[in-house]
């Protein structure tokens, strides 16, 4: 079973940055690839930014320019939030794909962007 643990979260002003991380029980590169995912309140899941195996990234046109996916380590990828805005502010979730498509998922952590 993997395990996915996000951190970094939080209350920020717009205009602000937030760093989130999620640290997998295993290494990062077993998977196909890893991501970050945010749900507002009444709103579906979104998929927020991705990372492959062999390092290709892809962002939501929301944030492109302003977020960056990253891998740390072997056992951590991290999302750099810019220039935050109030409809950032989702609850925010870790996910990895298998190469046998299995899917996993963090707890989430929630960022609010507010005056």
């Amino acid at each position: 079973q993997v395990q996915l643990v996000e951190s970094g979260g939080g209350l920020v002003q717009p205009g602000g940055s937030l760093r989130l991380s999620c640290a997998a029980s295993r290494s990062i590169f077993s998977f196909y690839d890893m991501g970050w995912y945010r749900q507002a309140p009444g709103r579906q899941r979104e998929l927020v930014a991705d990372i492959t195996g062999g390092g290709a990234t892809t962002y939501v046109d929301s944030v492109k320019g302003r977020f960056t996916i990253s891998r740390d380590n072997a056992k951590t990828v991290s999302l750099q939030m810019n220039s935050l805005k109030p409809e950032d502010t989702a609850v925010y979730y870790c996910n990895a794909r298998s190469r046998q498509a299995a899917q996993f998922w963090g707890q989430g952590t929630q960022v609010t962007v507010s005056s």
